[in-house]
């Protein structure tokens, strides 16, 4: 052992001054203090220091198998809870790895603070081992990027990481170790929460928005995004169908207003059933609510691009980054705080607004009616599925997503009765499904949580399932296997037709997958198999503790709708 390695193991060993800590156990403190309950790690021995300070902490490190992995349960972590979701990775590589969950944290706006662990302080600029520029690797796709190049700043830098995590515009937020400086001695006072501003209504406001719903014969609510509680989106969908008002989600964010309510007219983005797209154009007022009108939902920036369509746009974000098309008024308030200002808005219903909302919702139970559970006598097929699986459903269950048309059959049948029953990634990323399922397990133990995969993006993440056995998650996974990226061979047939490259996939048996990496697993060809299939999946949950999967082999080019 060096001189140097030496004298670091004495100053880590030896009994701190009273009142007096490692940096990196003042990091765990703070955490904690701030009502962190979790964290997900893959292990570098850049930040050591934290590992040991999390040792015995009240909060549970989750150990996963890459760093993507890693980030990607952090962020749908973020999802679910108001509190940033948070990761912890090592530098360079693991650094790397970790950018696709901090992509999708940015584009989602989930709060998530990430924990990079850095070569000493010492070494910069020299290009030590796995050295890397935090800022300028993460400068573009985070809220902040900080580095903690002073040690006695360690509370205030994890205070402020959260902070900017959760106010204004949700985000991603990365920190930067060095492991020298965490192993350094520091006051073990830790820094207090910094409150987050709400916003809210104003009575100016509040007559705004009373005015135009007044004057509007077919106004349209469209919710969205990860900043409300279940409190809140209970209020809104109460006082849309007092006032019979229809409500669309957001593309990947069905649940806010139930499934089952006869305000909610079906969700809104890619590959939309086209009742919901045409009603963008046929509204007289949108109003959203926690997200903005985007590139998904006005499809390329080319529906409801008229500048005399009446636009109201409730965020947090004064800035409405991403924002397409007019903005009639702009209210600055988080959902909840919206909601409970909304509530005081007292209007006749409009017998215009009965028979428009009627309309929608008439269409949307048509298409999200279940198709016939009895099996076909060829291929397995995900309606087949589908039918046989939605009424095993408890009220509270959940379903998790990637990307892919294989997503499609939730967002047509999954009965999403609770705000984040759906949890997914609407950046796209492939890769998301069960890392997000072992994150909703964890978090929700007692809930059925079910993950849609598809046979391109399983592979992607599937040695997570060594994660959820490790750690007792118990996800329902559901593998499509059409043997092809079939979101990309959409758009190949459509302007290359006949001209298939590079889309097409050869498969293992996922199914053996999942019981080498602890869990139940059972492949289906067979239609008439499928019943039977979920029946054995289900059993193993509730009865074995075991995570399930069903490898599901269906037919090339067969689509949800």
């Amino acid at each position: 052992m060096t001189e140097a390695l030496l004298q670091d193991a004495i100053n880590i060993q030896a009994a701190p001054e009273t009142g007096r800590k490692s940096a990196g156990h003042v990091i765990v403190d703070t955490l904690v203090a701030h009502g962190i309950r979790r964290t997900h790690v893959v292990p570098g021995e850049s930040f050591l220091d934290v590992l040991d300070g999390l040792h015995g902490s009240p909060i549970e490190t989750i150990v996963c198998r890459h760093e993507g992995g890693a980030t990607y349960m952090a962020e749908a972590d973020g999802k679910m809870n108001q509190l940033p979701g948070i990761a912890m990775v090592t530098r360079g590589p693991g650094a790397a790895n970790a950018h696709v969950g901090l992509h999708t944290a940015w584009q989602d706006s989930t709060p998530m603070v990430l924990f990079v662990g850095l070569i000493p302080f010492a070494h910069r600029d020299r290009e030590a081992f796995q050295e890397f520029d935090i800022k300028a690797w993460f400068d573009t796709g985070a809220k902040r990027v900080m580095v903690l190049d002073h040690a006695e700043r360690a509370s205030e830098i994890v205070a402020e990481a959260l902070f900017a995590a959760m106010s204004g515009r949700p985000g991603p937020v990365v920190v930067g170790l060095p492991e020298d400086v965490i192993r350094q001695q520091v006051s073990a006072e830790l820094h207090p929460p910094i409150p987050v501003a709400t916003g809210g209504m104003t009575t100016v406001d509040s007559e705004a928005l009373a005015k135009a719903l007044a004057a509007s014969s077919k106004p349209l609510f469209v919710t969205g995004g990860n900043d409300w509680t279940q409190e809140g989106a209970d209020q809104l969908t109460r006082w849309l169908e007092k006032h019979k008002i229809p409500a669309a989600a957001e593309w990947r964010t069905e649940g806010t207003v139930p499934f089952d309510s006869p305000s909610y007219v079906g969700p809104i983005g890619y590959g939309r059933p086209r009742p919901t797209y045409d009603l963008l154009e046929e509204t007289d007022l949108l109003v959203f609510v926690g997200t903005v009108p985007g590139d998904v939902i006005t499809d390329g920036f080319l529906c409801r691009q008229d500048w005399t369509k009446k636009n109201f746009l409730v965020t947090i974000d004064p800035s409405l980054r991403g924002r397409s098309g007019p903005v009639s008024y702009q209210i600055v308030a988080k959902p909840d705080v919206f909601v409970r200002d909304l509530a005081r808005i007292e209007l006749p219903v409009k017998s215009e607004w009965q028979a428009w909302t009627a309309r929608m919702r008439g269409e949307q139970e048509a298409f999200a009616a279940l198709p016939p559970s009895a099996p076909s006598d060829g291929q397995a097929r995900m309606d087949t599925l589908m039918a046989n699986l939605v009424p095993t459903l408890p009220v509270d269950a959940m379903v998790t997503l990637g990307a892919g048309e294989h997503t499609n059959w939730a967002h047509r049948y999954f009965p999403t009765q609770r705000y984040a029953s759906m949890i997914s990634a609407r950046n796209g990323s492939m890769g998301y499904s069960v890392p997000s399922a072992i994150a909703a397990s964890l978090e929700y133990p007692g809930r059925r949580v079910v993950t849609i995969a598809g046979d391109g993006e399983f592979l992607m993440n599937g040695q997570e399932l060594a994660t959820a056995a490790q750690y007792g998650a118990t996800p329902l996974v559901i593998v499509m296997d059409n043997q092809e990226y079939g979101t990309i061979r959409t758009h190949q047939e459509r302007h290359y037709p006949d001209r298939v490259s590079g889309t097409q996939l050869t498969n293992p048996d996922f199914a053996l997958m999942a019981q080498a990496f602890g869990g139940f697993g059972i492949k289906v060809e067979r239609d008439a198999d499928v019943p039977d299939a979920i029946s054995a999946a289900l059993s193993a949950i509730d009865e074995d503790k075991v995570f399930a999967l069903i490898h599901l082999v269906v037919e090339q080019r067969v689509k949800a709708y």
